[in-house]
């Protein structure tokens, strides 16, 4: 079964072309991340028009690279929850539009399962054994999620305000390192000492078990930041762009540190607490190579740990959502409006 996928949830419009959920035909990704640099951030409103510029070449060249037609195409998939309003919908919309012309079968697709089913890619389906527990991670949500088959999600913790990946950009917005943070704190981080600075560690207590929040971090760095620059800065210049190059970096790997410490540790807690045979990293900053080593080094021997097999499944793409949709038990429902939604929870 051949789907095309159609991701449009943030900055990113992607469209691709999966073959049975997990072998990769095709995977366009036209990235904006270079436009919203120069806000520093994702802006709705562009976001939503470089889309609306993007999407049909896009698609047009997912349908060409995997040297297919409409024939070939046996389902379309789009992602309609959770993300950014206006860019779900230039994506739901087109997709809406092609499945209707071409009568195929519309299949919506949360983001959060696109994001897991990430690790299906270019993955022998036989090589995933449930119940899998699984630590999605990115800009806008940190979950752990106990997944004991297809489309049997129990999210067990979850981010109760600002996510790591959002944290991450939230920082190098403040250290002036651009955007979007977290490869370029991490490449800082590489050039300094995690222990230059000793940042809260935030909710590891028993009541908030398996819940994220990163919010209290993020302040605790920005306190030291303006302590670091309040005597050391001429009237009207940017403080924060006159740390030296050294104590960046130093900042950047405390703050990577503490982090990926609370990360691991909920995640391990997590493991040892529920029978699981293999426990899963996707989102953006699972692409995080100190994050994979360390939960490698804490996670008993015994239990796999996969990650999708390319950096470029880790972030927002389309092969996820194609392969999302191979596995939803509801892939044949045949046409249907779908409803857009910037938030919804994984389970519904």
């Amino acid at each position: 079964m051949r789907i095309l996928g159609i991701e449009t949830s943030c900055d990113e419009t992607a469209a691709a072309v999966v073959e049975n959920g997990t072998k990769v035909l095709s995977n366009v990704i036209a990235s904006s991340v270079d436009l919203h640099a120069q806000t520093g951030g994702v802006v709705p409103e562009v976001a939503a028009r470089e889309h609306i510029r993007q999407i049909s070449p896009v698609i047009d060249k997912a349908l060409s690279d995997a040297n297919v037609d409409w024939s070939d195409i046996d389902a379309i998939a789009v992602t309609h929850a959770p993300g950014l309003l206006t860019s779900l919908l230039v994506g739901v919309n087109t997709a809406q539009s092609l499945a209707y012309i071409h009568k195929k079968p519309l299949i919506p697709i949360h983001h959060i399962a696109a994001h897991i089913y990430a690790n299906f890619l270019e993955r022998d389906e036989k090589e995933i054994d449930f119940p899998v527990l699984i630590l999605t991670i990115s800009g806008g949500h940190n979950e752990l999620v106990l997944m004991k088959g297809h489309y049997d999600f129990e999210v067990i913790g979850e981010t109760l305000d600002d996510a790591a990946g959002e944290a991450f950009d939230k920082i190098a917005r403040l250290l002036d390192l651009g955007f979007p943070g977290g490869p370029i704190i991490s490449e800082r981080a590489e050039k300094g000492s995690p222990d230059s600075f000793n940042f809260p560690r935030p909710m590891l207590d028993k009541e908030n078990k398996y819940n994220f929040s990163f919010s209290g971090l993020k302040s605790a760095v920005k306190r030291e930041v303006d302590k670091l620059t309040e005597n050391n800065t001429p009237e009207g210049a940017n403080g924060h762009s006159r740390l030296r190059g050294g104590m960046i970096n130093n900042i950047s790997a405390s703050f990577q540190s503490a982090v990926i410490d609370v990360l691991t540790e909920k995640l391990v807690m997590a493991a040892d607490e529920f029978d699981i045979k293999a426990v899963h990293l996707a989102g953006g900053v699972s692409a995080n190579q100190l994050l994979r080593k360390t939960v490698r080094e804490k996670l008993p021997k015994e239990i796999p740990l996969l990650w999708p097999v390319k950096n470029v499944y880790c972030t927002d793409n389309a092969a996820m959502v194609a392969a999302a949709a191979y596995f939803c038990p509801q892939k044949n429902r045949g046409w249907e409006k779908v409803e857009v939604h910037s938030q919804l929870p994984l389970s519904s």
